[in-house]
């Protein structure tokens, strides 16, 4: 099959009327390293790169998004803390676009009933109409 467990995703189909940030982007906590000697935890790195986890708390925008789905959380692996646009709207919330979005669908079973969710990922995040809009697959590099 073609299509790996995460894969590339438009903005613009993800979020067809637009992402909010809400907050700001933080670091995602490791639950599964040991405690620090001050009963702190370390932020997670990503397993295939060693880079730093961080995430940012969105508010989607689509009208149709029922109540557990307007709150999505987008993931970011870097080396250093994402910084957001500068909000130049009127509201609270920054509008963003994500540049390199991937999504992995999974199944939640919190609930009393099973549902589809997603996991996004990002490379970064711009004010819209500032990224790319297109999902393409990564280059692949050319045999030697």
């Amino acid at each position: 099959m073609a299509i790996a467990k995460r894969f590339p995703i438009a903005h613009g189909l993800a979020f067809p009327n637009g992402a909010f940030l809400r907050g700001e982007v933080e670091p995602v906590v490791d639950f599964q390293a040991p405690k620090r000697e001050d009963g702190s935890r370390p932020q997670q790195r990503d397993k295939e790169t060693g880079l730093l986890v961080w995430q940012a708390t969105v508010i989607d925008a689509d009208d149709d998004a029922n109540r557990k789905d307007i709150g999505v959380s987008v993931k970011f692996v870097a080396a250093v803390q994402p910084v957001p646009p500068k909000n130049t709207s009127p509201l609270p919330w920054t509008p963003v676009e994500f540049v390199g979005l991937t999504a992995l669908p999974w199944i939640d079973d919190s609930g009393s009933r099973p549902r589809l969710s997603w996991s996004f990922r990002a490379d970064a995040m711009v004010a819209p109409g500032q990224g790319r809009t297109e999902a393409k697959p990564p280059e692949q590099k050319a045999a030697a």
